[in-house]
């Protein structure tokens, strides 16, 4: 039987996005998950759905030139359904580059993430890098 505890969901969908396993990572999330992106940029604000996620990242990387990474750089915390996770985020262009701490908290539900929010360390540069 697999285990779908919210921390071990956390840990698959960090593990899939450090190996670039980007079907794992989809299947992670439930059909109507919502995600919440911080900032003013362009890909500021909430998205919907497996689709709108699934845009949001591929937008991301094509941003970012292929160049966009995440990884998990500390423990998961868990308090019931919501799994905080710092991260480190990383992006770099022919005019630009990005790195920088973050918190992920994700919802857990039944097994699937259905809640995503995202805080940066500086969303000011953060909104540079990604742009209006």
């Amino acid at each position: 039987m697999t285990d779908h505890t919210p921390a071990s969901v956390a840990a698959t969908y960090f593990d899939a996005l450090a190996s670039g396993d980007i079907p794992t990572v989809m299947a992670q999330f439930d059909d109507s998950v919502i995600w919440h992106q911080p900032g003013a940029n362009q890909f500021s604000g909430v998205h919907r759905g497996i689709r709108g996620v699934g845009a949001l990242l591929s937008g991301m990387m094509t941003a970012s030139e292929g160049s966009f990474q995440l990884a998990a750089s500390g423990p998961s915390m868990v308090n019931g359904e919501l799994v905080a996770v710092p991260v480190r985020f990383t992006g770099s262009r022919s005019d630009a580059a990005m790195d920088m701490a973050g918190i992920d908290l994700l919802t857990v539900r039944d097994g699937k993430i259905v809640e995503v929010h995202l805080f940066s360390e500086d969303g000011a540069s953060e909104d540079t890098f990604w742009g209006r």
